[in-house]
Formats: structure tokens, C-alpha cells, sequence
């Protein structure tokens, strides 16, 4: 089993869409990886030589991934919320962050729905 990053690739996907399960990488970041590490991006991830692993963990160390990656979206958001930001302060209180409409919708993260009494019908 391919272990990169501390997370093991899925064996019986393509290299390019296994890479993809490392937190930070997406598709076309997981191409470029391929062609720099050259690996065929249509390898299977239990397919792998141990020389294109050692390729592909040294490619992916270029790259601000998984533990650092998290670290980092955290932090900046603990600075925005101590500035009392508009994003930090709707983090607070575990509303929409990016501008969407909270009186319709956002449940999910408001909780249940909370009825208003004698509204009309």
C-alpha cells in the first residue's frame, strides 16, 4: 500500500485521482505532480514502483499539504475572528461565511428551525 504524507493512497485507483485523498492536493495539482515526478497519471497506486513512490513523495513535499496545510486555514481564521472581521465574527457564530443568505436557509449549520409564534399563514 502507497503511503504518502502519512496517508495511504487508495491501491486500486489511478495515481492521479489517488493523490487527490491527500488534503490539499486536488486534480490539477495531482497532474502537474505526475509530470514533474514522471509517473504515468494512468498507473494504478498498488502498480506503483518503489522508485515512483520515492519520486512522488519527494514531488508532494514541494507542496504545502495535509498537517501544515490545515494548520495554516486554522490559524487564519483565528486571526480574522481575534480582528473581528466579518468573516471571523459569522465564524463565531457558525453562520454562512461567504456571503449566502441566512433567513432561508443554513440550517445545517443555525440548527433546527426555530418556529415563530402567531406567525400568519
Amino acid at each position: 500500500m502507497a503511503r504518502i504524507k502519512g496517508v495511504d493512497l487508495p491501491n486500486n485507483k489511478r495515481t492521479e485521482i489517488a493523490l487527490t485523498s491527500i488534503y490539499g492536493i486536488g486534480r490539477n495539482l495531482s497532474k502537474t505532480i505526475c509530470k514533474d515526478a514522471n509517473v504515468n497519471v494512468n498507473t494504478k497506486a498498488k502498480d506503483l514502483t518503489s522508485d515512483e513512490l520515492n519520486r512522488l513523495r519527494d514531488e508532494v513535499n514541494k507542496y504545502l499539504t495535509e498537517g501544515d496545510l490545515r494548520r495554516e486555514v486554522t490559524m487564519n481564521i483565528k486571526t480574522k475572528m481575534e480582528i473581528n472581521s466579518h468573516q471571523g465574527r459569522m465564524h463565531k457564530r457558525g453562520l454562512p461565511v461567504r456571503g449566502q443568505r441566512t433567513s432561508r436557509n443554513a440550517r445545517t449549520r443555525k440548527g433546527k428551525a426555530v418556529t415563530i409564534a402567531n406567525k400568519k399563514k
